[in-house]
């Protein structure tokens, strides 16, 4: 009697990626590569409720398994009610990006029979399939991406691009909502918000800039979160045509930065929304390597700080967005433009 072939299987697969913004961005990437894969097997992300709108402009996911761990603690009472959620799912495999041990924590409490991950901290019975050699994979969309894929063909590739698709439908509906639809002049978004010392361009820099747009004829939209109110106001108040449009809703912040025609951003989750979404934006960095992480998407422009005299110039931290002129970050916006 001949041999059956293998059934097919149809299992949900679950991504755990990052829950920083930029990374959470990046691992769309890992989406869209399983997609190519198994594209018989749905995909669900776990995320944030901060991130959670992402997904909603996300081709290839079928949805989020919105939960929120907080940072810095064992959490272990949540994880537990987190891994009866993904248990009822039934997923057949958890791809885990993130290296914590308790990113692998309630995929393991809910019995996903196959659990793929780096080793990272020790996590020898939470994973299925160790995975070692992260440290040769310096960028890290190559550290989440090679978890798609089986251990024979680990190695850096040419990876699918995130994508961040807002329908026009949506940014026109937004635009009335908030009185905005008549808007004729050019839309620059500023999005002064970053994570670690020596990111964030000052905002008095992003003010000169705000008035030098808004006097050519530009509306100037300063795009972010709570956290960055304060930059805001001192930002908008660079003209008439300058507005504040900070919001605690991301999904405000995706589609401000798909109805705009240009971006500043600096080297900050932002920065990878508006790649994803594909706005021309202009990117600033200071202590970190465009080349470890800059958006996967091509961006128009990259400012990088200068390096102060006699520097190293492979340690990055040495360096500011505080030294990056104005003037600079002025040409190639206009440039932008005028393409």
């Amino acid at each position: 009697m001949s041999q059956s072939a293998p059934k097919e299987d149809h299992s949900p697969i679950l991504l755990v990626p990052y829950m920083w913004i930029g990374d959470f961005v990046r691992c769309h990437s890992v989406v869209k590569l399983i997609k190519s894969r198994t594209p018989e097997r749905p995909i669900d992300v776990l995320t944030s409720s901060l991130c959670a709108p992402l997904l909603d402009y996300m081709p290839g996911v079928r949805k989020g398994i919105v939960f929120d761990i907080p940072r810095r603690k064992p959490a272990l009472a949540l994880n537990w009610r987190l891994s009866k959620i993904l248990r009822r799912e039934q997923y057949g495999k958890a791809i885990i990006t993130s290296r914590k041990w308790k990113a692998a924590l309630a995929p393991a409490l809910a019995g996903i029979p196959e659990r793929v991950g780096f080793v990272g901290e020790w996590r020898y019975g939470l994973l299925t399939d160790v995975r070692h050699g992260e440290k040769e994979l310096p960028r890290m969309i190559d550290q989440c991406a090679v978890l798609a894929l089986p251990r024979e063909m680990q190695g850096q590739g040419d990876w699918p691009l995130p994508e961040v698709i807002v329908p026009r439908s949506e940014i026109e509906a937004w635009l009335d909502r908030n009185h905005l639809s008549n808007e004729k002049r050019p839309i620059v978004a500023l999005c002064p918000g970053a994570v670690g010392t020596g990111k964030r361009w000052p905002e008095t820099s992003y003010a000169d800039l705000a008035k030098r747009l808004t006097r050519e004829g530009v509306s100037v939209w300063v795009v972010g979160g709570p956290g960055e109110k304060q930059y805001a106001q001192v930002i908008s108040a660079g003209g008439e045509y300058a507005r504040d449009l900070t919001s605690s809703d991301l999904r405000n912040g995706i589609i401000q930065l798909a109805a705009a025609d240009a971006a500043v951003s600096n080297d900050s989750g932002l920065l990878h929304v508006t790649a994803a979404i594909g706005t021309p934006v202009v990117g600033l960095f200071g202590p970190t390597s465009p080349w470890h992480w800059a958006p996967l998407n091509p961006i128009p422009a990259t400012i990088e700080a200068p390096w102060p005299e006699g520097a190293d110039k492979n340690d990055f931290t040495v360096r500011t967005t505080e030294d990056i002129a104005v003037d600079e970050v002025f040409t190639a916006v206009k440039g932008i433009l005028a393409q």
